[in-house]
């Protein structure tokens, strides 16, 4: 049996609702870094263990790779236009973008519902992505509605 090709597959995982976030790193200069992602998932209870799958050709990849430290801010309904700027160039993503340092130098993003401050645990290569599994040691929560993406499009829950 032979791989589905890659339009039919990103067809396939489309049609799976996620939550948007974007990964925050403190870059070697101490300059914020960031990327957004949807392919966030908790792995683990005991100990808390959550991932986050990074493409290789990505301009974060190296900078979460080498990262002992991270944040994981899951975005609001109305923090769309944040998650296209942290998909975009990397040299203006933080332009204008309120956030907070954490007492363990963590990035946080203002205005989001939820934020999980980790210690990187593992990286494990899988195919041209890595998967970044971090251990969850803090973070914070507010009220709120996840933006969600979905069949290559941002959505909202009613």
């Amino acid at each position: 049996m032979s791989d589905v090709d890659s339009a039919q597959f990103r067809q396939l995982c489309g049609r799976y609702a996620t939550g948007v976030v974007v990964i925050t790193a403190v870059a070697g200069d101490g300059s914020p870094a960031g990327m957004t992602a949807n392919s966030f998932t908790s792995v683990s209870l005991d100990p808390p263990l959550v991932s986050v799958n990074v493409d290789h050709a990505s301009e974060f990849h190296e900078l979460i790779s080498r990262a002992d430290t991270f944040a994981i801010n899951v975005l609001e309904t109305n923090q769309e236009a944040l998650s296209r700027r942290f998909a975009g160039p990397a040299r203006q993503r933080f332009d204008g973008v309120g956030y907070r340092r954490t007492e363990g130098g963590r990035i946080v993003l203002g205005g989001v519902i939820a934020a999980l401050e980790c210690e990187r645990h593992a990286l494990f290569d899988a195919g041209d992505h890595t998967v970044v599994v971090g251990r969850v040691v803090g973070g914070s929560v507010h009220d709120g509605r996840p933006l969600l993406y979905f069949r290559g499009g941002y959505h909202y829950l009613a």
